[in-house]
């Protein structure tokens, strides 16, 4: 019977390690998938910030789109008329050398008729945005705001406009066309 007692319990002995290894084999397998599990649930979390992130340039990409187009819009409008106020300019200055030439002849009835026409003009071109840029004899001369299209010696006047040949408009902020003038030297 000790024969047999030594094959039991090697038989006993061998089924718990047995037991034991598929145990610890199953443990390492459950172990290995929670790791992947975790791994995946990581990498899908990395996932979801990096696509957050993209989202979140993106929208913000848009609305600076939207903005800047707002702004083009906006300073289209303002300056959708600029090419005809542009044309319009000269009949103006036609208007002021008609009435200066008009006003050295006595006909009243005449320079009243065309000084008419010439301030309902100014006010329909007034009336769409045109503003007369104000620069006048005795101004310091600015090359931001005037064209100096000449010098004259002049010591009192130096670096003054002398005389404004040619009136400047603009529209909004920005000037259509600079006054010309004459400046001291």
């Amino acid at each position: 019977m000790t024969t047999e007692n030594t094959l039991n319990d090697e038989i006993v002995d061998q089924t718990p390690i047995e037991n034991n290894e598929n145990n610890s084999d199953a443990m390492d397998a459950t172990i290995e998938e929670r790791v992947e599990e975790i791994t995946k649930e990581e990498q899908l979390s990395q996932d979801l910030v990096s696509e957050r992130d993209k989202f979140l340039r993106l929208f913000a990409e848009f609305e600076n789109y939207k903005r800047r187009t707002s702004k083009e819009r906006i300073e289209l409008f303002k300056t959708a008329n600029q090419e005809v106020l542009l044309a319009l300019l000269p009949v103006l200055d036609d208007f002021d050398r008609a009435i200066t030439e008009i006003k050295k002849t006595d006909d009243n009835v005449l320079i009243q008729g065309v000084e008419l026409i010439s301030e309902k003009l100014k006010n329909t071109l007034f009336s769409k945005g045109l503003e007369l840029v104000d620069v006048k004899a005795g101004d310091t001369f600015d090359a931001d705001f005037a064209e100096a299209i000449t010098q004259i010696p002049a010591p009192k006047m130096k670096g003054k406009i002398v005389d404004v040949l040619e009136k400047g408009y603009k529209l909004g902020d920005k000037i259509i066309r600079f006054p010309k003038v004459v400046i001291g030297q």
